[in-house]
């Protein structure tokens, strides 16, 4: 009976954290759980993983048919992007590359390069408007690692980042904190295949 009053409130904490990161009260999963389970007065919190099932459910029902049109158009829209940065061994990761994009989720490429100039330049010779660039760290395991960032506007509207990270990490696989596997992304052969034979394929643990 314990058990089912608990899975029954992780369920809740799940939801309730879900929505706030749905409507942008919070962005990261850490402080969404915390934050739904003290306004439920609740002690157990989801993992992250039922929290991502809850967002996307919630983001189905209130998005429906536009979501999937939102997609496929992120996902071409990507294609077009790693087809001038192929050079740069790109890959496409994030919500978009999941399947799990709602609205406002940016479209995340990665690309690999000692010059991070290069990939700039690339992107503004094909028209891309910069909206910002800047270099972030980040500290895993007391690796600490750079990468610069550079967000551009697509003609959509559309916003999409784009990682440059050192031709060393190319062969690294991430761990998702979300959901626990590999982050592997699809490259620019995997992008193309999926488009055509399966276009809203969704990429997440069974």
């Amino acid at each position: 009976m314990k058990g089912n009053r608990t899975k029954i409130v992780r369920e809740r904490v799940a939801q309730e954290a879900a929505l706030l990161l749905y409507t942008s009260q919070e962005k990261e999963y850490k402080q969404a759980k915390q934050r739904a389970a003290q306004t439920l007065g609740a002690r157990v919190l989801p993992s992250n993983i039922e929290v991502a099932e809850e967002l996307d459910r919630i983001t189905e029902e209130r998005e429906g048919p536009t979501r999937k049109t939102m997609i496929l158009r992120k996902r071409k829209q990507a294609l077009e992007i790693m087809q001038i940065l192929k050079m740069f061994s790109p890959r496409l990761v994030g919500s978009v590359w999941r399947g799990t994009a709602r609205k406002n989720s940016d479209t995340d490429i990665v690309t690999f390069s000692e010059d991070h100039k290069q990939v700039v330049s690339e992107l503004k010779d094909h028209g891309f408007a910069i909206k910002s660039s800047e270099w972030r760290s980040v500290t895993k395991e007391g690796t600490k690692t750079s990468s610069f960032h550079i967000s551009i506007v697509l003609p959509s509207g559309d916003e999409a980042e784009v990682v440059v990270r050192s031709p060393e990490c190319l062969d690294k696989t991430e761990r998702c904190e979300t959901y626990g596997d590999d982050k592997t992304g699809l490259n620019l052969n995997q992008l193309s295949k999926v488009l055509k034979e399966n276009p809203l394929e969704k990429f997440v643990p069974i």
